[in-house]
C-alpha cells in the first residue's frame, strides 16, 4: 500500500470511530452525610410563653346585675312605715264581696276562677259566667285542688291583704279606690283554701305559702300591688320581702290588672256614719241591704252576693243550687 492509500485509510477510521457508542461518563457521586452532621448540634431556643397572673383583690364579687323592673328595685321605692290602727276596717269598706267592676257581666269571683282553673264546667243558664267546677294548680302548696262549686276547697286571696292594705294607707282612700283593690285581678289568685286562711291578714314578715318555689312571685305580686296603690311597708315586712328576693334577684316586679279606681259604686256606709256591720252592702240601721224582691233587683242596685252563715241577707233569697250563696 502506497502512502496516499495508507491516509485514506486512516481517515475512515478515525470516521467509523466518531460515529460509534460515546465514550461514557462517570455520573457524579452522592455526598452522603450523617444524622449527626444533618442535625445542628444546639437546638434552637423555643421563646417560653409569658404568664400573666390575674390581679389579686379582696374586694367581693359584684353582685348579679339588677333590672330597674325587678321586684328588688320597686321594693326599695315603697314607703317604710309602722302599721296603722285596723280601727274602723270592715269587709263593706271594700265594698261587696265581689262587684262586676269590669261590667262583663260576670262577678270578680268567677272571672278570676276562670283565669285561674283548667277544665272549667260552666253552669248552664249563668250566660257563661258561673264557674261549676275546675282544676286549680294551686300555687301556694304546688299541687292540684279541685273545685266543686258548694263544696269547694279553693278560695280566692287578696294577696296584700284588706286589712292590711287598710292599715297601710286604704283608710284614707275614696270607696271607689277601695272598691278596685279588693277586685284588682292584680292582687287576687285562686289558692288553697287551707292556704288562705292560715295567712289571714298576715303580710310577708308573717306568712309565705308553703310552696317555696312560689315565693319569689309571692313577694313580686305583693310588691306590684303596693307600688301601684302606693301603699307603705313595715320595715319587717321590707327585711322578709329582701330575704326572698335575695334567692331571685333578677325576678321582674308583676304588675298590671285594673284601674286603681273605678265608678258608679256607693258608699254603703256613707249615711250611717259607722263602717257599718253587713260585709256585703248598705246599712239600713240593722246592718242589712235594703230588701228587694229579686236577687235580680240586688245585683242590679249593686248588692250581693249573700253567704250562709255570714250575711243576714242570705234568709231573704232562695239558694237554688245549695252552693251556700244567693245572688251571686
Amino acid at each position: 500500500m502506497n502512502r496516499g492509500q495508507i491516509g485514506v485509510a486512516l481517515g475512515v477510521g478515525v470516521l467509523l470511530a466518531g460515529c460509534g457508542a460515546p465514550t461514557p461518563v462517570s455520573a457524579p457521586q452522592p455526598v452522603i452525610t450523617t444524622a449527626a452532621e444533618q442535625l445542628p448540634t444546639t437546638p434552637p431556643a423555643i421563646p417560653t410563653p409569658e404568664v400573666v397572673a390575674p390581679p389579686q383583690s379582696s374586694a367581693p364579687a359584684p353582685a348579679p346585675p339588677v333590672s330597674s323592673t325587678s321586684a328588688l328595685s320597686v321594693l326599695g321605692t315603697l314607703r317604710v312605715a309602722g302599721r296603722g290602727p285596723k280601727t274602723g276596717y270592715t269587709r263593706a269598706e271594700f265594698g261587696q264581696a265581689w262587684a262586676d267592676v269590669d261590667r262583663n257581666g260576670c262577678d270578680t269571683r268567677n272571672d278570676i276562677l276562670q283565669r285561674d282553673l283548667t277544665a272549667i264546667v260552666v253552669r248552664s243558664g249563668s250566660s257563661g259566667c258561673v264557674v261549676s267546677s275546675g282544676r286549680l294548680a294551686d300555687p301556694y302548696t304546688g299541687t292540684t285542688v279541685l273545685f266543686v262549686r258548694g263544696a269547694s276547697k279553693v278560695d280566692i286571696d287578696h294577696v296584700v291583704a284588706l286589712s292590711n292594705a287598710w292599715q297601710s294607707g286604704a283608710a284614707r282612700w275614696t270607696f271607689n279606690k277601695r272598691i278596685a283593690i279588693a277586685n284588682d285581678p292584680l292582687n287576687l289568685l285562686a289558692v288553697d283554701s287551707s292556704q288562705n286562711r292560715q295567712k289571714g291578714d298576715g303580710d310577708a314578715a308573717t306568712w309565705l305559702p308553703d310552696n317555696r318555689g312560689f315565693w319569689c312571685q309571692y313577694a313580686a305580686r305583693q310588691i306590684g300591688v303596693k307600688s301601684k296603690y302606693g301603699l307603705s311597708i313595715t320595715s319587717a315586712e321590707s327585711d322578709a320581702l329582701t330575704q326572698v328576693l335575695q334567692r331571685c334577684p333578677s325576678q321582674k316586679v308583676i304588675t298590671g290588672g285594673g284601674p286603681t279606681s273605678v265608678s258608679g259604686f256607693s258608699d254603703p256606709t256613707a249615711n250611717s256614719g259607722s263602717s257599718g256591720s253587713s260585709s256585703s252592702g248598705t246599712s239600713s240601721g240593722a246592718g242589712l241591704d235594703p230588701r228587694f224582691g229579686t236577687c235580680s233587683a240586688a245585683k242590679a242596685a249593686g248588692f250581693g252576693p249573700y253567704y250562709r252563715g255570714r250575711d243576714g241577707e242570705y234568709s231573704w233569697y232562695r239558694d237554688r243550687d245549695g252552693d251556700g250563696a244567693v245572688c251571686e
